[in-house]
């Protein structure tokens, strides 16, 4: 799910930098990269520095989380419980596996910890994969893409497949132990970021993958886990008078390319889709210029309020989008795809949309994903923490976390549209414009 940045009012010269935080990972803003490059001060490999990092993340929740209620739970109870934990552990692996297990009962996709080896570029995001996207469709999770030029390309699975097991052990009986340690239930969001993590673990290890095929036989191999990149930005193409365009995440770079792109790109269109299924934020500056290209300067996109009150406004303002002298705010009818990873930033941006009736929404219920923290926080052994520190309120004062966005119109792929590489939601997104 991704991060938003918020890099200054315009009404004062102090910068804030404020990260929303969903699932992808961007990086911040100049100033807080320096402090969690130092070099690690403690090591894990004894139990005085694994409870110093336990320690360390422990009292930066209590202290900066954006409700001094931490959602409810007993902190005290859960450094009780889980300090012990972290002594015994035989290695670096296992005291983040046990500071993961801490932080997941504060039920906040958005406050997580990163070992050292985990720390990457936020704009080119990198993580561990097998090749294969998983995401739940029809209540089961399906595979989406498999990596081109990947081990899992070499196998027998084919986008449309079903996984069945993983390492032995039924998808079923996996969800139900994974989210019990989150105490969710079964079904929302908590789901929906578990089945795309199935597959999830270290790099260089194996993984036993157990799938159904589309005629209903039962296979498996295994894959190894690496490390990936992706890059983000944006694509566009047209269906006859209609201009698809998809973003990845907000950047400076790519609202700016954004913009210098669309003069050509909509030449005499009659309507646009904004394809925002796997847009996971971003800089909260560069969407709110996006934002500007569609909707009237000073449009309130909400505020965002840290546990002591202080708080930031987000507006749309073109002026700072005009330096592409042949651009103009564009007032093509506009439909946009959402999905389950639209996130953080895309979500301000689509309501925002939506309420003003710019804009039609088509596609799957949005993630809910909208808190903040204002830096990443370094931890004593070189790795990293997040806590989200601030809330986020749309511009009528409803809150997006934990709700997202639901679609003017609910359209849902099916195993068999993703065989047939039919893609149902852009299909009515298209017809809806061309009427």
């Amino acid at each position: 799910m991704g991060r938003i940045i918020l890099r200054s009012s315009r009404r004062s010269r102090a910068v804030l930098i404020v990260v929303i935080a969903a699932v992808c990972l961007f990086r911040p803003a100049t100033p807080t990269t320096a402090a969690y490059d130092d070099p690690p001060v403690v090591s894990t490999s004894t139990p005085e520095g694994r409870l110093a990092v336990f320690d360390d993340v422990w009292e930066t929740i209590q202290g900066r989380y954006y409700d001094p209620r931490l959602n409810g739970i007993d902190w005290q109870a859960k450094r009780d419980t889980f300090r012990p934990e972290a002594a015994k552990a035989n290695n670096a692996h296992e005291l983040y596996e046990v500071l993961r297990q801490m932080i997941s009962s504060l039920k906040d996709a958005h406050t997580r910890v990163y070992a050292p080896e985990e720390k990457f570029d936020w704009w080119n995001p990198r993580y561990v994969t097998t090749g294969l996207t998983i995401r739940e469709v029809g209540g089961a999770p399906i595979v989406l893409q498999v990596e081109s030029g990947s081990a899992a390309a070499k196998t027998d699975i084919r986008t449309g497949d079903a996984i069945v097991s993983v390492d032995g052990v039924l998808v079923a009986n996996l969800l139900s132990s994974r989210l019990e340690n989150v105490g969710s239930h079964i079904d929302g969001p908590a789901r929906y970021r578990k089945i795309a993590t199935l597959l999830e673990g270290q790099p260089g290890t194996p993984v036993t993958v157990g799938w159904t095929t589309r005629e209903g036989k039962s296979k498996s191999t295994v894959l190894q886990r690496y490390w990936t990149q992706r890059h983000l930005g944006f694509s566009t193409y047209r269906k006859g008078k209609l201009a698809v365009l998809r973003i990845d995440a907000f950047t400076q770079s790519v609202a700016l390319e954004f913009s210098r792109a669309l003069p050509k790109v909509l030449e005499g269109a009659a309507g646009i889709v904004l394809d925002f299924r796997s847009n996971g934020g971003g800089d909260a500056e560069a969407m709110a210029d996006v934002a500007s290209l569609f909707l009237d300067d000073g449009i309130n996109l909400g505020k965002f309020a840290d546990r002591s009150g202080a708080s930031f406004e987000l507006q749309t303002y073109s002026k700072r989008l005009w330096r592409v002298p042949e651009l103009k705010r564009i007032k093509l009818p506009i439909v946009v795809l959402t999905s389950e990873s639209t996130s953080s930033a895309a979500e301000i941006m689509v309501e925002a949309l939506q309420t003003k009736g710019r804009a039609r929404v088509i596609g799957a219920a949005t993630c809910g994903c909208v808190l903040a923290i204002r830096n990443r926080h370094p931890l004593p052994d070189g790795g990293l923490l997040d806590v989200s520190e601030f809330d986020y309120r749309t511009a009528n004062g409803t809150r997006l976390e934990g709700r997202g966005i639901k679609p003017d119109e609910t359209i849902s792929s099916t195993r068999k549209d993703i065989y047939s590489r039919r893609d149902a939601a852009l299909e009515v997104a298209l017809r809806s414009l061309n009427r």
